[in-house]
């Protein structure tokens, strides 16, 4: 009798189990296998029968989000009961952009008419923008960290996208009822991380397969790149920016540009500092410890290109880095190159440069896309 009680127990436990598992799609758990991010750490996407769940991480406090956003397409009805989270009803189709480079990305998504109101407008090189400014067709709404407020009701924008900072809210914009929409690619510290966040906006405007397509292209190219310098011989030294004012900001061990320079073959003299940003050190300390570097890597905003000479005359002990005496100092001009608005979605781009010039032999007959010789 024990044994029959004991073996119907089972039974109905079974059967209890089984139903549970086939009704998931049905009820309101996540299909977490859908969806899924490779490389980003700030951005995690869940999908329910009803709505998707995308959440973004804090970057200075990675044990909390700093958003949730519930997508919910325009042709569907609002669900009766939905998470806490800000609701985005998608395909959005009228926006403001702070930011330069996630206007980059919405262009390659195909989506600049969507573009309704862009901040500092004079740093974005984009033609259909900057035509569309002129025009009054796209509303310059002035600076990211203070917009005008009057204009952005007026524009009357479905979502607001924007590049959140540590400890800076968005004023009285917050209480417009607008979603803003935070981006936080740029604090990523791999150079295929921050790419995959055209994903991140493609579930916000219906482009998901495109964007995926796009960023799986970039990482095939970028992972091709790659392996061509994994078995050199050699990997020359590099130091990177130049001096600003009284301190000098060179990249991490863990940053972003750190690892382009591991990916491209070369050995980067701060490579062991477990530093995610930049750190801000005296022209002393950086010469202290790399005024041997093989190359020197500078990027800079001029209405012409930079000379040795210009370097020089910007601080006369540059001109005792080993680099400049043996004219091996390479600069971008981003007044003139899209360096800012294509690295983050292209990092390829990039990395073929720094390969170029750090290792030409293994690219015949390519040629430099952001950076030149300094004269």
């Amino acid at each position: 009798m024990r044994n029959k009680i004991f073996g119907s127990l089972i039974l109905i436990s079974l059967l209890i189990s089984c139903n549970k598992k086939g009704n998931t799609s049905s009820g309101n758990e996540a299909d977490t296998a859908s969806y899924r991010v490779n490389y980003a750490e700030m951005f995690r996407v869940n999908r329910f029968p009803d709505y998707t769940e995308v959440q973004v991480r804090d970057p200075w406090d990675t044990t909390r989000l700093l958003q949730k956003y519930i997508l919910i397409p325009k042709t569907s009805s609002l669900p009766a009961s939905l998470p806490e989270g800000t609701v985005v009803r998608t395909p959005l189709s009228r926006v403001a952009v702070y930011s330069s480079v996630h206007c980059s990305m919405l262009a390659q998504l195909g989506n600049l008419s969507d573009i309704a109101g862009v901040c500092e407008s004079r740093y974005i090189i984009i033609p259909e923008i900057k035509r569309g400014v002129s025009e009054g067709k796209i509303i310059d709404l002035g600076e990211s960290y203070a917009p005008d407020i009057e204009k952005i009701i007026d524009l009357n924008p479905e979502a607001i996208i924007s590049s959140p900072f540590q400890n800076m809210g968005y004023g009285k914009v917050e209480k417009l009822g607008i979603p803003i929409i935070e981006g936080v690619d740029y604090m990523e510290t791999t150079p295929l991380g921050r790419a995959e966040w055209i994903r991140f906006l493609g579930l916000f405007f219906g482009k998901e397969s495109l964007s995926d397509s796009i960023f799986e292209k970039t990482e095939r190219s970028y992972l091709t790149l790659k392996e061509k310098v994994e078995n050199v011989s050699k990997r020359p030294t590099v130091v990177s920016e130049m001096k600003t004012g009284p301190v000098w900001y060179v990249p991490g061990g863990n940053s972003y540009m750190a690892r382009f320079f591991a990916d491209a073959g070369a050995d980067y003299f701060w490579k062991d500092v477990p530093q995610t940003g930049s750190m801000s050190l005296s022209f002393e300390a950086v010469f202290d410890k790399a005024q041997q570097a093989d190359f020197w890597l500078v990027k800079y905003n001029r209405d012409r290109d930079m000379t040795l000479d210009d370097l020089k005359k910007d601080y006369a002990a540059n001109a005792n880095f080993k680099a400049f005496k043996d004219k091996n100092v390479w600069g971008s001009n981003s007044a003139k190159v899209p360096f800012y608005e294509e690295v983050p979605l292209h990092p390829d781009y990039l990395l073929r440069d720094f390969i170029l010039i750090f290792h030409p032999d293994l690219l015949p007959g390519d040629t430099l896309r952001y950076f030149n010789l300094l004269k």
